[in-house]
């Protein structure tokens, strides 16, 4: 497919777009450094940080799966335009919580069960818009530049959050926030790009639902790249608990904390800079799972490490292993759907994944709580390993894929 089949091809759109996501990101991840100390400064438990991760998790649970379908038969530009400016809503909030001095968690987690449904839309639309902005073709260099953009974004948000939070200015974090979600909202209503008008169709929306679960299950391929990262970043989070790391283990407070969010990713940055240069060619699955397996040895490491230059570096390994995973997950997932599903089936690919992070938040407080934070860590790790050598069992054909044109002869 050639870039005359696309008229509308405009490089300045996916720069804008990358623009856009780099904001929203940048917020997210500033705001949550906010969120996870503050709370944690109120409650002191770790079950309090493993709700921050529920309340988020059960909307999107609800939602995601609705929204692409939503996706598929709306503009993707507008629904995660106003998706953005939901999300914009739940920083003012958070800014007025703050101003007015409110002690009780109560609200906080009021207010993230809406950024949870905020995220349900954003989600699918976000993640489906990319195909429709460059050729086919050229769509794993414009996932890994995506992906550089998006975690330098991750790597800034914390380091920033941190760093205004301990100078004593939480309000500023959150109206910062807000500015930055409108930026994004405005530029993605903006944008051009090749634009998919679907079918009109009878079936229900429920029925479209369970079409694009459907195509997930059937493909093999997909099915064990999607569920693989699930596990994974169910297992293996360490994120929720990074707060009693900086406090209790490592004593670092909260601009501590900050590096510690940032650190996974600096690692996944670099690497998706060099895939955005040399993208994967051969081997695409056997590195999909040693990814995977270096994610699940990091988590281990950082779960005993009591030192923090150690601890920063099993969190920059964490994060580059998980960007070859994310990279290579993400293309499967795109090279294989058609145009008319691409919603759907980013939706199930971000309910496996994008909301996994927030059930392995409330996962990991959980078992931190009942056993201890060392223990929670280094278990999860270990059973991302096992998790690697279960699907590596279960899917051979994820294993022996090698290049990502295989993945779209099959589809």
């Amino acid at each position: 497919m050639s870039d005359a089949v696309h008229p509308t091809y405009r490089p300045k759109d996916v720069h804008h777009f990358v623009g856009s996501r780099f904001l929203s990101t940048c917020a997210m991840q500033i705001q949550s450094v906010a969120i996870g100390w503050q709370i944690y400064d109120m409650e002191k438990t770790a079950l309090s940080l493993g709700l921050v991760g529920l309340c988020q998790f059960v909307p999107m649970f609800l939602l995601t799966l609705p929204a692409g379908d939503i996706s598929d038969r709306y503009d993707q530009r507008r629904v995660y335009a106003w998706a953005a400016r939901a999300l914009s809503l739940c920083s003012l909030i958070f800014l007025l919580l703050t101003l007015f001095g409110v002690r009780s968690s109560l609200p906080f987690y009021a207010v993230l069960v809406l950024f949870g449904a905020a995220r349900g839309f954003a989600a699918p639309s976000g993640s489906s818009l990319l195909p429709f902005l460059v050729p086919l073709e050229r769509l794993p260099q414009a996932m890994a530049y995506n992906s550089s953009v998006f975690t330098t974004a991750v790597i800034a948000g914390p380091a920033l959050g941190g760093f205004l939070y301990a100078s004593g200015e939480p309000a500023l974090v959150y109206g910062l926030c807000f500015v930055f979600l409108q930026t994004a909202a405005w530029i993605v209503a903006r944008l051009q790009g090749r634009r998919f008008t679907p079918e009109k169709s009878l079936a229900t929306r429920g029925e479209r639902v369970r079409e694009g679960i459907r195509f997930v299950r059937q493909r093999p391929i997909v099915l064990g790249a999607i569920s693989l990262d699930l596990f994974a970043v169910l297992l293996g989070g360490v994120t929720a608990l990074l707060p009693i790391y900086a406090a209790d283990i490592l004593h670092v407070g909260p601009m501590g904390l900050g590096f510690l969010r940032s650190a996974p990713a600096v690692g996944a940055c670099l690497i998706a800079l060099y895939l955005a240069r040399w993208p994967l060619q051969r081997h695409v699955g056997a590195t999909l799972f040693t990814a995977v397996a270096g994610f699940g040895l990091a988590t281990i490491v950082f779960g005993f490490s009591t030192w923090f230059p150690l601890s920063l570096l099993c969190l920059f390994v964490l994060g580059a292993t998980d960007m070859v995973s994310v990279n290579i997950r993400g293309a499967m997932v795109q090279m294989a759907t058609p145009d008319a599903m691409r919603g759907r089936v980013s939706a199930v690919s971000m309910l496996f994944i994008g909301a996994s992070n927030e059930m392995g938040e409330f996962e990991s407080g959980v078992t931190a709580a009942a056993f201890g934070t060392v223990r929670a860590v280094v278990a999860g790790g270990i059973g991302t390993l096992i998790v690697v050598g279960t699907w590596m069992k279960l899917f051979p054909a994820l294993r022996r894929v090698d290049s990502f044109e295989d993945v779209r002869k099959l589809a």
